[in-house]
């Protein structure tokens, strides 16, 4: 076929005819898109009904665009707590914590010769919590946040943040009520936090804080209880000591920021 096709073809390809060969269809095909006046001529050949319905579809579209869209219910977030992972998943671990320093500080007035229990606690304190805060098996939502930019460092300080926020009054109500330094209380919670995020760039925050721990009770904690003396390292003249530690291992967590997109 050359040329302009035939108008008898063109109404036939309108009409759907069952006869008009493959090639024949194919050739107008090609020829209606390049050619203004025959795709003018297909749709004034196009059958009653088919225009009818053409018809009446663009009359409903053009009063959708009339008209507008929808508009959308805004659904009213009643919690704040139901859209955030942070309160279910910590309070159990929160909950020990305090009812362990609240042992501590009853241990202490029932047993006076026993070194501070709430000073040889106070290091590990938060740390239950980071280990919770940054482990993908206990957050739900960890594969959708990950693929967030609230994901890696920022994240994890958020929620360190909100584990102290909860766990640092508890220090000061517990150290109050033993008597002991606020300073030799708080000074090691923060440099034991931010050691744990440290060594977290390295091996992962979990395993971290769980090492820690381990470490602290079996080298320290333990010891000073069975000897009945306070160790060195909580002693007064060890404060520049923990500011020291807080301040390096803070200084390498934000060296390394890239190594908490991913968690353990």
């Amino acid at each position: 076929m050359t040329g302009h096709p035939h108008p008898s073809v063109i109404s036939r390809y309108a009409g759907g005819d069952v006869d008009l060969d493959e090639a024949t269809v194919w050739t107008v095909e090609v020829h209606l898109e390049e050619c203004a006046d025959c795709r003018a001529r297909l749709a004034g050949s196009a059958p009653e009904d088919v225009l009818t319905l053409l018809d009446r579809v663009t009359a409903g579209v053009e009063r959708g665009v009339a008209g507008g869209p929808a508009p959308v219910p805004v659904r009213r977030r009643w919690s704040a707590a139901r859209n955030r992972w942070l309160v279910w998943q910590l309070v159990p671990w929160l909950t020990m914590t305090g009812a362990i320093l609240f042992c501590a500080v009853l241990l202490q007035a029932l047993q006076p010769a026993l070194p501070s229990l709430v000073l040889l606690l106070a290091p590990i304190a938060p740390l239950p919590g980071v280990a919770v805060a940054w482990s993908r098996g206990s957050d739900p939502a960890g594969e959708l946040i990950a693929s967030t930019p609230a994901a890696g460092l920022p994240l994890l300080l958020r929620r360190t943040a909100t584990v102290l926020a909860v766990i640092v009054p508890m220090l000061l109500l517990a150290s109050d009520r033993a008597g002991v330094s606020l300073a030799l209380t708080l000074l090691p919670c923060l440099a034991f936090t931010t050691t744990a995020i440290a060594l977290g760039a390295l091996i992962g925050v979990r395993r971290a804080a769980l090492g820690l721990i381990a470490g602290w009770a079996s080298a320290v904690a333990l010891p000073a209880v069975l000897t009945a003396h306070l160790p060195v390292v909580l002693q007064p003249g060890s404060l520049g000591v923990w500011a020291f530690i807080a301040v390096a291992s803070a200084a390498f967590v934000m060296a390394r920021a890239d190594r908490f997109l991913r968690r353990s």
